[in-house]
């Protein structure tokens, strides 16, 4: 009798948050990789410390949350909060004795050597000394505010991510030199990293600066001991929305709260005393094992500022690529037209989004447009589209916008973004109540000879024009009838009360994208086990949700080949036999942010190419409004297969997941590199180039089916394509 496998078995499972630290990892990896321009490798190191701020702001405070009421649960691996929690804090305190190894051993003595110079005081000129001291008087002085805590003056509030000075310190004409403390605040109004005279890439940091000259505000007083600290507090957005008439309202309100959460990291100088450290400790409610000591300056995230100001050194950064826009989709022709005669497919950003925003634009003046309806997510500081859809109200159009007021940490931004595009006239949607609005949905209603006509573009990221130049994402724009309708009817659901029975050509979350995948998972194994070939493939940034990886070792055991790219979380293992035998793991960190979502399965040669804003975590499955959508465009469809597979074959940027949990760079011996992300960029130059120099296709075909990536040369040793921009 065969034995049943009890596929949600714990040992099947990585814990989701060891695993995010696996990618934060993979991401320091680049900044010590000697391959990648010394620039772009202190940036990395910066974004490491960026991308662990926001997990403690929010994962880390969540499993605080959970040890503190005592939830008695256990995730997908077994583990409880409590046990997460230390598991978590002692490996982000490896992590930080990488990093700042990395950083003191590896990138400054490598900047050094190229004349950018990070220096402290007792490193300066005279003249570079008299500089900060001027800088110090002149602009930091009147700004600082030192705040003692004593028994009338308490220990004051420390806000999140900001850096602060401990003081310990005794009055002169004290003769029993009673230990006295304060704090002060490095104010964040100005840059962190100043730019000193004498040097074309001298820099100070500011607190240096600061404490070199922290006694001229305590005259009269000795100063013992300086010592810089950060906090990192509870971030995360507590809506409970059930009882909430006004979710703009409450958002505002919880925003205010939020400042004032839990302590949930506490960095300190490695050179603190005992004493100074027990005390910041005690007063703010720390504990120990989330106490951090830093051997160098706090928040690495400086780094990413530093590297922005050298100059003169544009060879330790990476070379400029010039994105590709076909003609059909700019401003000098109808894009209209263009998309009736065939469907459009973008990857950005070797792809401009400008042909997202043109799109948008004409809509706002074109006469023959009746309406336009959009989904926003996260938008850049100085949104074109949000610009264009208030001309577009202001033309008379009827422009409906659903603005995600609960996006994390943009929900500032997009409150802000709401009121006004109110402002301007459109009619604004909050988001849903108990769910977030993740879908990245654009349609534009058009009244035309033959009767109206739907056009739609759907993407697998954020319309913002900011992050579309770092993200790599997949956007398709269509006239399909079926689509239209399935974005209509999307559109009546966030605004109104339809519930429509079917969808023709969409999949929507919840719920909808998981039965759908789940389907196509058991249709997969049908095929497997009656031996006939059958292929699934699978990109996203993150695989977490435990009834779909249970579905894929299902599949994987009747015998299903599955290969998945993911950047990020993995709770997935492989290599377990019986279970994960039959799939495969990559995982790409790069020049840029791998954010698109594929789904393909081929069942004996029947090709199925889907795109979606969803990963497979159950926030995207069960709790957000999410898309998957076909691109039913042969040729269009053959792209999508062609990007993945050349992702797939990358042996550069990509790691393999092995059977022990480790990710690891393929073996290069006797093959050609590829880097993926690089090669995606010369094809956009060559094509670029083509096109401007008249030689490309005047035929209004957008893309031009790419050689294998190993049967043709490195287009970056290609003299056409190794210019500059």
């Amino acid at each position: 009798m065969t034995e049943t496998i009890d596929f949600k078995n714990p040992k099947y499972y990585n814990n989701r948050e060891l695993s995010w630290l696996d990618f934060n990892e993979r991401v320091l990896d680049e900044a010590r990789d000697k391959n990648n321009p010394l620039l772009e490798r202190v940036k990395f190191l910066g974004i490491t410390q960026s991308n662990l701020d926001e997990w403690v702001m929010v994962r880390v405070a969540s499993l605080a949350k959970l040890v503190e009421v005592k939830w008695d649960g256990r995730d997908s691996s077994g583990r409880s909060a409590e046990e997460q929690l230390r598991d978590v804090n002692a490996k982000a305190h490896k992590m930080l004795i990488r990093q700042y190894s990395t950083l003191n051993r590896s990138l400054l003595p490598a900047l050094s050597q190229v004349g950018v110079r990070l220096l402290k005081v007792e490193d300066l000129t005279a003249e570079q000394y008299q500089f900060i001291k001027g800088y110090f008087h002149d602009e930091l002085y009147p700004v600082l505010t030192p705040m003692a805590d004593d028994s009338s003056r308490p220990f004051p509030f420390i806000n999140n991510d900001s850096l602060n000075l401990s003081l310990r310190l005794h009055k002169n004409d004290d003769q029993d030199g009673k230990t006295l403390y304060a704090t002060l605040q490095v104010p964040s109004i100005f840059s962190r990293v100043v730019k000193l005279p004498g040097g074309d890439n001298d820099f100070i940091l500011i607190e240096d600066i600061i404490k070199e000259f922290v006694d001229q505000l305590f005259i009269n007083y000795t100063i013992k001991e300086v010592s810089v600290f950060r906090v990192i507090r509870d971030m995360d957005l507590d809506v409970a929305e059930e009882d909430t008439s006004d979710l703009l309202k409450k958002v505002q309100q919880q925003l205010k709260l939020r400042e004032h959460g839990h302590v949930i990291r506490l960095e300190v100088d490695s050179t603190i005393s005992n004493k100074l450290r027990k005390r910041l400790v005690k007063e703010l409610q720390t504990a120990e094992d989330s106490v951090y000591e830093v051997n160098g300056p706090l928040d690495l995230t400086f780094m990413s500022k530093l590297a922005s100001q050298v100059v003169g050194h544009d060879d330790l950064k990476y070379r400029p690529f010039k994105p590709y826009q076909p003609e059909e989709l700019n401003d000098e022709h109808n894009i209209f037209d263009a998309i009736q005669k065939h469907d459009w497919l973008m990857q950005h950003p070797y792809d401009k989004f400008d042909s997202v925003v043109e799109f948008i634009r004409q809509a706002s003046v074109d006469s023959e447009v009746l309406a336009i309806k959009m989904t926003l997510y996260r938008v850049s500081g100085d949104s074109p589209i949000i610009k264009y859809l208030g001309r577009a109200a202001q033309n008379g159009k009827q422009v409906t916008v659903l603005v995600e007021v609960k996006a994390r940490f943009d929900e500032k931004n997009n409150v802000h973004w709401a009121r006004q595009l109110e402002k301007m006239g459109c009619h604004v949607i909050y988001g849903l109540v108990g769910l977030k609005t993740h879908s990245k949905l654009s349609l534009v209603v058009r009244r035309e000879e033959n009767g109206i006509r739907r056009y739609v573009h759907m993407g697998t990221g954020n319309y913002n024009d900011v992050t579309a130049h770092f993200y790599t994402d997949l956007g398709l724009l269509t006239c399909n009838t079926d689509i239209g309708l399935d974005v209509t009817n999307i559109f009546n659901m966030l605004s109104g009360y339809s519930r429509p029975p079917y969808f023709h050509q969409l999949h929507i979350s919840p719920h909808g994208i998981r039965d759908f995948i789940d389907s196509q998972l058991s249709e997969a194994s049908k095929y497997a086990k009656e031996d006939k070939p059958v292929h699934v493939q699978m990109k996203m940034n993150s695989l977490s949700d435990q009834d779909m990886i249970a579905k894929l070792y299902e599949a994987s055991h009747a015998g299903v080949k599955i290969d998945l790219i993911v950047r990020g979380i993995c709770c997935l293992k492989t290599g377990i036999k019986d279970v994960s035998e039959n799939i495969s793991v990559h995982s790409i960190v790069g020049r840029f942010l791998e954010h698109s979502r594929i789904y393909m399965f081929n069942f004996d040669g029947d090709q199925q190419v889907y795109l979606s804003s969803a990963d497979l975590m159950t926030r995207n499955l069960n709790r957000r409004v999410e898309q998957l959508f076909p691109v039913l465009q042969p040729d269009l469809a053959r792209r999508v297969v062609d990007i993945y597979n050349t992702m797939w074959n990358d042996n550069v940027k990509m790691r393999m997941l092995d059977k022990d949990g480790v990710y690891k760079r393929v073996d290069r011996r006797g093959r050609e590199p590829l880097d993926c992300q690089e090669f995606f960029a010369a094809q956009a130059t060559k094509m670029t180039k083509n096109q401007q120099s008249d030689f490309g296709s005047k035929s209004g075909i957008q893309f031009q089916p790419m050689m294998s990536p190993q049967n043709q040369p490195d287009p970056f040793n290609d003299e056409d394509g190794s210019d500059n921009q």
